[in-house]
């Protein structure tokens, strides 16, 4: 597959250029989920939104209960599993020199999906039972792709990509045998999981999800530098002392359990990792140090924002998440087949 051509260290970011981008998409974060909060069937009008949050009235009404056990955590959720998709295909895309991969390409979220399969076909609940399958499937397959990926080759890319697409294809067959098989009842609830399905969100999932997601943004920003090099070259990451196998193994591994918790609750919801990280490379260039952020909190947005509209545009019905980000994500897949070697390539 075509590499990456970029030279991420020629323009340095400062501190403040960072703190800067970030606290603007971060006020930009809070400004969605307002308007999040203040959409769907039920109208909840802006300036009630605000008066709830900052206390000025009970949250014991219709329109408190509507805020606080539904929606607020459901929003909380959609922002952090795109925070931790968008973080993944960031790293996965540096990691394998390759614009058009993303989390779903090594095969974690199909291991999820296996392991809620069978959470739903045992008869399992969502509020920790096929959460605790989903995230058990995912380790299943990252363990296999490390594995594969270290046993007498190293972690080579390409060698991390093939293991990715063989176990992704294999888990999905078996996914295909479940629901062939499936019972009435619990079909419907596997088709809606496989797209992504935000609805059973509450706040004890986003207690779970956040220090892990963070953890796991503080340690590969830790290597951002380290990043930079490596997808300018492999071998002049090695020339420059870069220890390539161990930041690959690292960066692996920590964005590997991220993204498994939080498809665990989500469900599988395609495409964050792919558009979000190039419309921030097209936006702040390809330096890590800036990228990391900025493509965490626009995964965030993206996805905050791609549930509202999954919720209310069939209203009173909904779709899963996943269906729009396929919307949106597909297309946007195919533009960048159509122009890699172009003004994409600067990812």
């Amino acid at each position: 597959m075509e590499q990456m051509n970029q030279a991420p260290l020629q323009r340095p970011i400062s501190p403040i250029k960072v703190l800067g981008i970030s606290f603007t998409l971060f006020m930009l974060l809070l400004v969605c989920i307002l308007f999040s909060l203040s959409t769907g069937t039920a109208e909840v009008n802006l300036g009630r939104v605000v008066e709830l949050l900052a206390g000025k009235e009970k949250a014991l009404d219709t329109a408190g209960l509507i805020i606080f056990k539904i929606r607020l955590p459901r929003i909380l959720l959609a922002g952090l599993v795109g925070f931790s998709l968008s973080l993944g295909g960031v790293v996965f895309q540096a990691l394998l020199r390759n614009p058009l991969a993303d989390p779903f390409i090594l095969g974690v979220s199909s291991g999820g999906a296996f392991g809620a399969v069978v959470g739903i076909i045992l008869g399992l609940g969502f509020r920790l039972g096929i959460p605790a399958m989903a995230f058990g499937g995912s380790l299943l397959s990252v363990f296999m792709v490390m594995a594969v990926g270290r046993r007498d080759m190293g972690m080579e890319s390409s060698t991390i990509l093939l293991t990715g697409v063989i176990i992704n294809a294999f888990f999905t067959a078996v996914i295909m045998f479940f629901i062939s098989g499936a019972a009435d009842e619990n079909l419907h609830t596997m088709l809606f999981w496989l797209y992504g399905d935000l609805s059973q969100s509450y706040y004890a999932q986003s207690a779970i999800i956040t220090p892990v997601v963070f953890c796991a943004f503080a340690v590969i920003y830790s290597l951002s530098r380290h990043l930079n090099i490596i997808t300018a070259g492999e071998e002049n990451a090695l020339q420059l002392g870069v220890d390539v196998g161990k930041v690959k193994k690292i960066s692996f591994v920590v964005v590997s359990l991220s993204v498994g918790l939080v498809v665990s609750f989500s469900g599988l919801i395609g495409f964050v990792g792919l558009v979000v990280p190039h419309l921030a490379r097209m936006a702040w260039g390809s330096d890590h140090r800036l990228l990391l952020p900025v493509s965490a909190i626009g995964g965030a947005i993206f996805l905050i924002a791609a549930d509202t509209l999954a919720r209310t545009i069939i209203s009173p019905d909904e779709l899963p998440v996943g269906v729009i980000t396929a919307f949106i994500g597909a297309p946007f897949f195919i533009y960048l087949l159509k122009t890699r070697g172009s003004k994409w390539s600067r990812s």
